[in-house]
Order: C-alpha cells, then sequence, then structure tokens
C-alpha cells in the first residue's frame, strides 16, 4: 500500500513538473539531459524524445559552457542553490518572447535557479535547471529606465534649442573652473547672441524667430566638439564652453560660427530671411576668483562686437 502510494505521489509530481508555466530540465553530471519538461518543448521546439540523453551543450551551443560550467560546479561543490539574473545575462536559453509586448523584446528575458539533486547516498550526481520566463518584468523595467533617462535629458535641456539650459551649462563651467584651478588648463568661452533678433520677431513673426533661434542652435552643434558645452543662455543669446582651447581655437571655432549662420538663408513662406550673430570670446585666467568673472568678460567682449557694427567676433583683452 505504502509503495503504491510512492508511485501516485511520483506521478502526481511528474504531473505538477509537466504543467507549471517554468522551464525545468534535470541533468546528470556530465551535462546530459533527463527530464526536460513541456515549457522547455514548447519554447525550445524540442520534444522529450530529441532532448534526453543529448548534451546540453550540443543542443545549444550559443551557451558559454566555461561561465555555465564554473556556475554549475561551484554550485554542487558548495551543495547550495546558485542563481543566474536577467540584469547579469538576460538568458540562458535563447527562447523567442510569445508575449504580448510585440516589438520591445525579441527574446525571452530569463532567471534561472541552478539546484544540485542529491541522491539517497547522499551523492549529488544530477542538477536540475529552473528557467523563469521574466521578459515582462524586464522590458517594464528598461522602459522605466528609459524614461527616466529621458526625463533628466529633457531637465538639462532646452526645450526649444536642444542645447543645455542655462543651469547645467553654468554647473560644467564651474566644474571646468574647478579643473583649471587645480591642472591649469586651458578653458575658453565664447558668447553670441542674434544681431536685431527683436526686428525679426516684428517682421516674420514669433514661429519664424524660433526657427532663427534653431537654427543658430544647430549649426552651433555643427560645429561643436563632443568635448565641448552648447547652451542657451536665454532668450536669443547662446554660450560655449571650449575645455582645454586656448584663446586662439576659440577664436577661430567663433569665426567658423559666424561666417556659417552668416551663409544661412531660410525660407519664410517664400521670402528669403537672412540672419548674422555678434560673439565676444574670453578665455580663464588664474587672475579670475571665480567663473562668473570669465562670463563678464566674454560678455564685455560680445557687447563690444554689437558696439562696433555686429556681425564679428571680439576677443576679450
Amino acid at each position: 500500500m505504502a509503495a503504491q502510494f510512492d508511485i501516485d505521489e511520483l506521478h502526481w509530481l511528474l504531473d505538477i513538473v509537466q504543467s507549471i508555466d517554468v522551464g525545468v530540465v534535470v541533468m546528470d553530471r556530465d551535462y546530459r539531459i533527463e527530464v526536460w519538461n513541456s515549457f522547455m518543448e514548447n519554447h525550445s521546439g524540442l520534444g522529450s524524445t530529441q532532448a534526453n540523453e543529448s548534451s546540453l551543450f550540443e543542443l545549444f551551443p550559443e551557451i558559454d559552457q566555461s561561465w555555465f560550467t564554473q556556475k554549475v560546479e561551484t554550485s554542487v561543490m558548495l551543495g547550495t542553490r546558485a542563481f543566474t539574473i536577467w540584469e547579469q545575462r538576460p538568458n540562458l536559453f535563447r527562447f523567442k518572447s510569445y508575449q504580448p509586448i510585440t516589438g520591445l523584446a525579441d527574446e525571452m528575458y530569463q532567471n534561472v535557479t541552478i539546484l544540485p539533486l542529491r541522491s539517497s547516498n547522499g551523492k549529488t550526481d544530477h542538477v536540475c535547471l529552473i528557467i523563469y520566463d521574466v521578459t515582462g518584468v524586464a522590458v517594464n523595467k528598461r522602459q522605466l529606465e528609459s524614461a527616466n533617462n529621458k526625463l533628466r535629458e529633457l531637465a538639462l535641456r532646452d526645450g526649444l534649442t536642444g542645447l543645455l539650459n542655462r543651469r547645467y551649462w553654468e554647473s560644467c563651467l564651474e566644474h571646468e573652473f574647478a579643473r583649471h584651478q587645480r591642472y591649469d588648463n586651458e578653458v575658453s568661452l565664447v558668447m553670441f547672441d542674434i544681431d536685431h533678433f527683436k526686428k525679426v520677431n516684428d517682421t516674420f513673426g514669433h514661429q519664424a524667430g524660433d526657427e532663427v533661434i534653431r537654427t543658430t542652435a544647430r549649426l552651433t552643434e555643427q560645429l561643436a566638439r563632443e568635448t565641448d558645452f552648447c547652451g542657451r543662455y536665454g532668450g536669443e543669446e547662446f554660450v560655449v564652453l571650449l575645455p582645454d582651447t586656448a584663446l586662439e581655437g576659440a577664436q577661430q571655432f567663433a569665426e567658423r560660427l559666424r561666417q556659417s549662420v552668416e551663409r544661412q538663408q531660410l525660407d519664410h513662406q517664400g521670402t528669403p530671411l537672412k540672419f548674422t550673430i555678434s560673439l565676444g570670446v574670453a578665455r580663464l585666467t588664474d587672475a579670475m576668483e571665480n567663473y562668473q568673472a570669465l562670463i563678464e568678460q566674454a560678455d564685455k567682449a560680445l557687447y563690444q562686437s554689437k558696439e562696433e557694427g555686429r556681425n564679428r567676433t571680439t576677443v576679450a583683452e
């Protein structure tokens, strides 16, 4: 009677293993498969008759054998469970994702538990793998991370131009000021604004004015290096912080930008719209007590450009 109960109990356990919505794989110590449940059949396309007695690594050569065997052998040696999570390794088996999140995940994300199995004599002669489909959790987390990154980016950027906003740009300048104090590296600053911008707005309208601002920002980013910091200082005024750049190099950048803007022509409802910019260039010196002093020097040079007729670059003495 007791033996019959044990057999019945075994059938129940086999039914459970086949029915649960996780992958169950049992291997011997040579990594040959002995149990391959319906979850694994459905997602791999391999029936249990094909999988049984086959080498795991022959069926799935994409598995990193060196990494996986080390993980399993350590688990067996310590006699404890081991785990892999999707954040560290997206999956163990490259199964297609069939969850209703089309386009967000081509492959199934998996968490895996490695479970050493001891026989009645206390010897670990089998290992069980339990594979959890965590695609939904993984995609949701990555979507949230992406959204948060976009929000952080928006917080740093000016909405109209996509350039750095004033608060973030000034923090970059403050950082460069501290770096100059420590390493005595060259730092230059270019400030500029759009000439007669009010006249553009009054003549062509604010939408045209916004397009002039966006065009100026685009040309600025095209000419700047990846290490430069381009920002909108306010209204039609812009700044470009040039780390590790001497005054001569900053002046050359300013002139290239001025000429590029001067050559630009917008089409506003069939009417050509041209505009220019005036620029001021200054470099950070040891005599400056704070980063605001560099802004003041560049701003004075910009004011001088406007006083002397606009569409020109002035270098601060």
